[in-house]
């Protein structure tokens, strides 16, 4: 039996904002799939999704949903987010998207954060950690 030299995969699809620098969409490391933080940006648009920090919010964890699935997970086996915002008072109305799409079951842990700026001058970014799907081994 042959060991792969680098157990690491980055992680692609259209389906989501392409990376706006030198990193992967994810890297998938055995039974797990990190994705970088997501903008806001609608993929079929290029545009911020809007007019409020609510829809910024969704389009985030869409975009993360997206990425997830090309990485062989999907979002109800996300065990971590990082949410970071430009302004903490967004947070309540921010947390009304989040819990439309993490709800019952397991919720993932989290952590958010104040941020001084965000790429793009946008409202919010969400990163993920989840597990890959079982039979999406390798």
């Amino acid at each position: 039996m042959t060991l792969d030299p680098n157990p690491l995969r980055a992680v692609h699809t259209d389906r989501a904002p392409a990376a706006i620098g030198p990193y992967s969409q994810a890297v998938r490391v055995g039974d797990l799939v990190f994705v970088s933080g997501q903008l806001p940006i609608d993929p079929a648009t290029g545009e911020f999704a809007g007019p409020d920090v609510r829809d910024e919010a969704a389009q985030s964890l869409r975009n993360g949903a997206a990425v997830l699935e090309a990485a062989g997970s999907r979002i109800d086996l996300v065990v971590k987010t990082t949410v970071l915002l430009a302004d903490i008072a967004d947070f309540a109305v921010v947390n009304e998207a989040y819990a439309e799409v993490f709800h019952g079951g397991v919720l993932p842990a989290r952590a958010a954060y104040q941020v001084a700026a965000l790429p793009k001058g946008a409202r919010v970014e969400i990163e993920f950690v989840a597990a890959v799907a079982p039979g999406h081994a390798g």
